[in-house]
């Protein structure tokens, strides 16, 4: 995958390259006059409008919701990422089929057309809904499946500032569309669709042929701890899901989430790679504990406050956890369709059982405040547990317990486990942190120190800090020593 097109140094040799190697897509050329990747990801802004101004806390009062509601749309978006997810291998690279985008933009706009109809014609609301709702789900989980390839070609800081912008992108919009009428708000939604594929198809364009999503033969054991993780927070939005809608706004266009996508934005804008990510979890517990225990059990504010920090929770860990994925497919070609189709899934399917649990749990208990009561301490109680248990990784951007299942290329890989055997002897019989331990291993292996930053994502002082310790650890003053050292350690069984 690599670097972010916008660093790349000389542009015009790039299109000689390209068009020498008959790499170079039609309509390219449209890059040249761009920012790139930056002005692609409104394109995800829009997407993610699409989705609440048609199917997700609409303020549309949709007919069709009667008849088929927001489960139906999670169930068939979860079915299209599994399968996306266990088919990866024949897909990828799905952003290099132009099948794929028209099967987004025909399934978005024919579940956009299906619901809009049963605006203007509500009798037949009880007909279309469930073709509606199901097309919408397909074509979202494709849109998801197309936009994760384009995460896995970028750098976690870029995933990470660009993804804020799109939030903040997307509430925008929803509010702009809120004072538009009927036909004209019709029309956007057809469009949303046609313009988030168009920039995607343009951040894919603007990439080099090198950096561009490929498929990968190696078999990874998948990263499950983060996906959980996430999965705890999804069910503490689908229990809080309700009384979010009954505002008026919903999952993106919410003030908590906004005010989210704005700060953080501005945080990783403002202190640029030496941005620390693991402020997110940190950030994201007082804000679940506040909106699900503290202020509903002392009376303090109002639900509005409460649901705000909410949402401000919620957008700010799933920042964190799809950075996490990102960085996974980035650094070790982990194919990206794999790793989002599974977590995007798990996500909605958490969120689905949280919205029943909500449904039962006020069915049994006839005091809404009760109730409300023993929903929120249940879920800061899960929510505690497992960003403790997202805390106790001693490096936020660690493999998480990912590993090689196959062998892939023998020599390749048997030489690299043999390094890796060698410099994780080399740390322990110096006494290496885990972080100086993975530094040495990059270090071993001919990383650059710009290299190390970008990928572990820490500011170049850090970088510095860490390899003066590691050489004054192992009593070596040059990389050379320190290779030389690491070869002649016998490795551990």
């Amino acid at each position: 995958m690599g670097r972010d097109a916008t660093e790349i140094a000389d542009p015009d040799l790039l299109e000689s390259y390209a068009i020498a190697s008959g790499t170079r897509l039609p309509g390219a050329w449209i890059v040249d006059k761009l920012p790139y990747v930056p002005l692609a990801f409104i394109g995800l802004g829009m997407y993610r409008a699409w989705i609440e101004l048609v199917f997700v806390g609409s303020f549309v009062d949709f007919p069709f919701y009667a008849f088929a509601g927001h489960n139906v749309y999670d169930a068939a978006m979860i079915a299209v990422l599994f399968l996306g997810a266990a088919f990866h291998r024949r897909l990828e690279p799905l952003s290099e089929r132009g099948w794929a985008y028209g099967a987004a933009a025909g399934l978005m706009l024919a579940g956009t057309a299906l619901g809009w109809t049963t605006v203007f014609n509500p009798s037949l609301a009880s007909a279309l809904a469930l073709p509606a709702t199901i097309v919408g789900g397909m074509g979202t989980a494709v849109i998801i499946l197309l936009w994760s390839e384009l995460y896995a070609c970028l750098s976690p800081f870029r995933v990470g500032l660009y993804y804020c912008a799109s939030i903040v992108a997307a509430a925008l919009v929803i509010y702009f569309c809120r004072g538009l009428q009927a036909p004209w708000l019709f029309g956007t939604c057809m469009l949303l669709p046609l313009a988030s594929l168009f920039m995607l198809s343009i951040a894919n364009m603007s990439l080099a042929p090198e950096e561009r999503s490929h498929a990968s033969d190696r078999r990874f054991s998948f990263p499950w701890k983060p996906t959980l993780l996430m999965a705890v927070y999804a069910f503490a939005f689908g229990l809080r899901e309700s009384s979010q809608y009954s505002s008026g706004f919903g999952p993106h266009s919410a003030f908590g989430t906004l005010a989210m996508g704005v700060l953080l934005f501005l945080l990783i804008y403002r202190q640029g790679r030496s941005f620390q990510f693991a402020t997110l979890y940190r950030v994201a517990l007082p804000l679940m504990a506040c909106a699900f225990l503290v202020l509903p059990a002392f009376g303090w504010f109002n639900a509005q406050v409460s649901n705000f920090c909410a949402m401000a929770g919620y957008a700010a860990f799933s920042v964190l956890i799809m950075l996490l994925m990102a960085s996974m497919s980035y650094r070790y070609g982990m194919s990206a369709l794999w790793l989002f189709g599974i977590e995007r899934g798990v996500r909605a399917l958490a969120t689905i059982i949280g919205r029943k649990a909500s449904v039962g749990i006020e069915a049994l208990i006839a005091n809404p405040e009760t109730a409300s009561l023993i929903i929120g301490s249940i879920t800061v109680a899960m929510v505690i547990v497992a960003t403790i248990l997202f805390a106790s990784e001693k490096d936020l951007f660690t493999r998480w317990g990912v590993s090689l299942r196959d062998d892939g290329d023998i020599e390749e890989v048997g030489a690299q486990e043999d390094l890796m055997r060698r410099c994780a002897t080399t740390a322990a019989d110096h006494a290496l942190s885990p972080r100086e331990a993975e530094i040495l291993a990059m270090l071993a292996s001919g990383k650059t120190g710009p290299q190390i930053q970008d990928e572990l994502f820490i500011s170049k002082d850090t970088v510095k800090t860490h390899i003066k310790h590691i050489y004054r650890k192992l009593d070596v003053h040059a990389r050379d020593e320190l290779v030389s050292l690491v070869e002649a350690t016998e490795p551990k069984a």
